[in-house]
C-alpha cells in the first residue's frame, strides 16, 4: 500500500455486562471482534440489503496481517512478526474457568495492556528485524475498550511511561468518551451493578486522573497527542437492541443507542461519523465504514481537514422578515464524504436524517446587524485520512467527492406566528464537490488541486484549478469558492498534510 510504517495491533475489546456475556466473550479466539455481518440499511427507506463483511480481523489477515496462535496456544515467548493481531483478553480472568471470577477493573485492564505492550515488543524484536527503539504498536478499541487504552494512556499509576511511549496512534469505535447519559442523566458513580459506574464521570475522572476540575473528561489531558487518537462516531441508535431495546430508548436518537454522539469523542482529535448503531448486525466494529478509516489513519499518508469558512447565509426574502421577529434562527450543515469507487460506505456522513448534522446559530456566526462576527464559528465539516496507494493504476491524482448541503431552521416559540411560506427541503445551498488531487514529484513542489461542482456538471469535465492560501496562524490551504443566486457564500478550506 504505502511507505506508512506496519506496526503490531492490539485489539481492546468493549464491555459484558454479564457473567454470561462474559464467558461467551472469553470463548473465542478473537473476543467477538471475528463476528462479520451480511446485513446494510438503505440509506432511502431503511430496508436491508444483503452486503458480505468479513469482519475486521478477517479484513486485516487479507492484508498482510496475522495472529498469533499457533497449535492451538498463543505465542508469549517466541518471535512474532511485526504485522501481528493481538488480542488483549483482559476478560479471561474474570472466566471462572481461565481465572478467580473477578472481574477486573479499568486500572486493572490498563495495567495488563501495558505489560503485554511491552511484551508484544519483546516478541517482535527477538530475531532482530526491528530495534526496540523502533518498535511502536497501534491500539484499537470498541466501547469501553478506549476508556482503557485512556486510562492507560492517562494515569501514571496504570501502567508504565516505557510501554506507553511506544504507542503510535489509537483508534476507538464508539467509545464513551464522555460516559453514558440514559434519559438524559449521567450514570452516577455509586451505581455498582454491573460496573456501570465505570461510565460516569466522576469515576472516569479519577481512572483517568483528570485532577483539574475545569478539564472535561473527554481530554487526553496533554498525555498523549490527540492527533494520533481516531474517534469513531456511530448516529444509528434504531438497530441496537440491547437490553430489549431499553437502551435506545434511553439512550435517545442523537446516538448509536448507548452513547450519544456528543460524547463519542475525544477533544481535539480526527473523527467521522457513520450511521452504525452501537454493535451488532448493524454495528459499527462490523462495518465497511469503520475498516475504511481504520486502515486509512493506520496505514494512509494523507490527512485532509475540511472547515467552511461562511461569508453569507441569506435570510428569507424581505417579506417574510416580520414573521422571523422573536424567532431564533440557526442552520444545518450536512456533509458526506467518500472516496472513488466507494459504493457501499462513506468516510463519514452527518445529515439531518442521521441526527448527526452540525448545528449553528445565527448568533454565533453574525452580529445582530448581520455582518459576520470576527469570532465566527465556522464550521468544522470533516476530518478524513486517504491513501495514495489506492489510486487507479492510470490515474495520478486521487479523487473524493464532499457531499454539502446547508439549510435553515427556525425555533419558534408557542406565540410566535406560524410561518405559512416555508417551504420543506428548501436549501441555502446543495452541491457535490468533486476534488482531484495531484501529488507532488517531490518534497518542494506543491500538490495541484482542483475541483467540479457535480450537481451541475459531470465529475469527468476538466478541473477548476484552486487556489492555495494560508489561514490568520499561517497554515496553508487550498480555497474552493462556493456561491449561488439566493445569496450563499462561503469557502471551503481544505487543510492537507503528509499523514503517517
Amino acid at each position: 500500500m504505502t511507505d506508512t510504517p506496519r506496526y503490531p495491533i492490539i485489539y481492546v475489546r468493549g464491555y459484558a455486562m454479564t457473567k454470561s456475556e462474559i464467558t461467551e466473550t472469553t470463548s473465542t479466539p478473537y473476543m467477538g471482534l471475528e463476528l462479520g455481518s451480511t446485513k446494510m440499511r438503505q440509506a432511502w427507506d431503511g430496508a436491508v440489503r444483503k452486503v458480505f463483511f468479513e469482519s475486521p480481523i478477517v479484513r486485516l489477515l487479507k492484508k498482510g496481517y496475522g495472529d498469533i496462535y499457533r497449535d492451538g496456544l498463543q505465542v508469549e515467548s517466541g518471535p512474532i512478526p511485526r504485522q501481528s493481531i493481538i488480542i488483549h483478553r483482559y476478560y479471561d480472568m474474570a472466566d471462572p474457568d481461565f481465572g478467580s471470577g473477578k472481574v477486573p477493573t479499568i486500572i486493572d485492564a490498563a495495567k495488563g495492556l501495558s505489560d503485554l505492550i511491552l511484551r508484544v515488543r519483546d516478541q517482535v524484536c527477538l530475531d532482530g528485524s526491528m530495534r526496540p527503539e523502533d518498535f511502536r504498536v497501534h491500539l484499537v478499541a470498541h466501547s469501553m475498550g478506549g476508556l482503557v487504552c485512556r486510562c492507560f494512556l492517562q494515569n501514571g499509576a496504570a501502567g508504565s511511561d516505557a510501554a506507553r511511549k511506544l504507542v503510535d496512534k489509537v483508534f476507538t469505535f464508539a467509545t464513551p468518551h464522555n460516559g453514558i447519559e440514559m434519559a438524559g442523566m449521567n450514570v452516577p458513580d455509586f451505581f455498582g451493578l454491573w460496573d456501570m459506574n465505570n461510565f460516569s464521570r466522576e469515576a472516569m475522572r479519577t481512572y483517568l486522573d483528570i485532577r483539574d476540575k475545569n478539564v472535561g473528561v473527554n481530554s487526553l489531558d496533554g498525555k498523549f497527542d490527540p492527533r494520533r487518537f481516531f474517534c469513531l462516531v456511530g448516529t444509528n441508535s434504531k438497530d441496537y437492541d440491547a437490553a430489549r431495546g431499553a437502551s435506545r430508548l434511553l439512550a435517545g436518537e442523537l446516538s448509536d443507542g448507548l452513547v450519544r454522539i456528543g460524547n463519542a469523542y475525544v477533544t481535539g482529535a480526527p473523527r467521522a461519523h457513520v450511521h452504525r448503531s452501537h454493535s451488532g448486525a448493524y454495528g459499527i466494529v462490523n462495518s465497511e465504514e469503520g475498516f475504511q478509516n481504520l486502515t486509512r489513519f493506520l496505514f494512509g499518508d494523507v490527512s485532509v481537514n475540511g472547515v467552511l469558512e461562511i461569508e453569507n447565509l441569506p435570510l428569507p426574502p424581505a417579506g417574510r422578515l416580520q414573521k422571523l421577529l422573536g424567532t431564533k434562527v440557526g442552520y444545518y450543515f450536512e456533509v458526506a464524504v467518500a472516496t472513488r469507487g466507494a459504493l457501499d460506505f462513506d468516510l463519514t456522513r452527518r445529515t439531518v436524517a442521521n441526527n448527526s448534522a452540525i448545528l449553528r446559530s445565527r448568533a454565533e456566526l453574525f452580529t445582530d446587524g448581520g455582518t459576520l462576527k470576527a469570532d465566527a464559528r465556522h464550521p468544522h465539516l470533516f476530518s478524513t485520512f486517504l491513501d495514495l496507494s489506492q489510486r487507479p493504476s492510470d490515474s495520478k491524482g486521487m479523487m473524493f467527492t464532499i457531499q454539502l448541503a446547508v439549510s435553515m431552521i427556525t425555533y419558534t416559540g408557542e406565540d410566535a406566528p406560524r410561518d405559512d411560506h416555508y417551504v420543506p427541503g428548501e436549501y441555502l445551498f446543495r452541491d457535490t464537490i468533486v476534488i482531484n488531487a495531484v501529488p507532488p514529484e517531490d518534497s518542494t513542489a506543491s500538490w495541484q488541486i482542483g475541483f467540479v461542482l457535480a450537481d451541475s456538471g459531470w465529475s469527468s469535465a476538466a478541473t477548476t484549478p484552486a487556489d492555495g492560501k494560508k489561514d490568520e496562524l499561517g497554515l496553508p490551504y487550498v480555497a474552493i469558492p462556493l456561491e449561488n443566486e439566493k445569496g450563499f457564500k462561503a469557502v471551503l478550506r481544505l487543510y492537507g498534510s503528509h499523514w503517517r
